[in-house]
């Protein structure tokens, strides 16, 4: 499993993870503002809940952050290829390259893929052998922290007494 650093040229892909990490920082600062520190001035809630809410937050940016630069598992210029494992090989008629079987090309990285399953604009990157299991964190990590915060929203306009200051 490679721990290369990998950046893809595209600018679609650098806008949609531009997005991710805009919203990402809105809901960093706007979700506590609004909801979780009136509620906890109030004595509403206890700061574990703030705690766990940074928590979720932060490791959802680490795993997006991980998945974007990993390496999605791209094959090297010339590889060497046991000659026992040769007829698992083939050409890629895009680049002209051997890769194994269950390789393919990304026209977007512009290079093959060992095991690639997709090119994820939010990622700005393949998802592939060596990242397959960054990106199953990513949206782990990301609907811990949808959850909390839909529980959050809920709790906050069905559950809580109502705020006292006037925000």
């Amino acid at each position: 499993m490679g721990r290369r650093i990998h950046f893809v040229v595209d600018p679609q892909g650098w806008c949609c993870l531009g997005l991710i990490v805009f919203v990402w920082l809105y809901n960093t600062i706007f979700i506590p503002k609004v909801i979780l520190f009136p509620h906890y001035e109030e004595g509403h809630i206890s700061v574990v809940a703030i705690l766990c809410y940074y928590f979720c937050s932060l490791f959802c940016i680490a795993s997006l952050l991980r998945a974007s630069v990993a390496d999605p598992g791209k094959l090297p210029e010339n590889p060497k290829i046991p000659i026992t494992e040769r007829e698992y090989w083939e050409v890629c008629n895009k680049c002209n390259m051997m890769r194994p079987k269950r390789s393919h090309h990304c026209s977007r990285c512009g290079h093959c893929v060992r095991r690639m399953d997709h090119h994820c604009p939010w990622i700005n990157n393949c998802v592939g052998e060596d990242n397959h299991w960054l990106f199953l964190q990513l949206c782990f990590y990301s609907e811990i922290l949808s959850s909390y915060t839909l529980v959050l929203d809920f709790c906050h306009y069905y559950y809580f007494l109502p705020l006292k200051r006037e925000n």
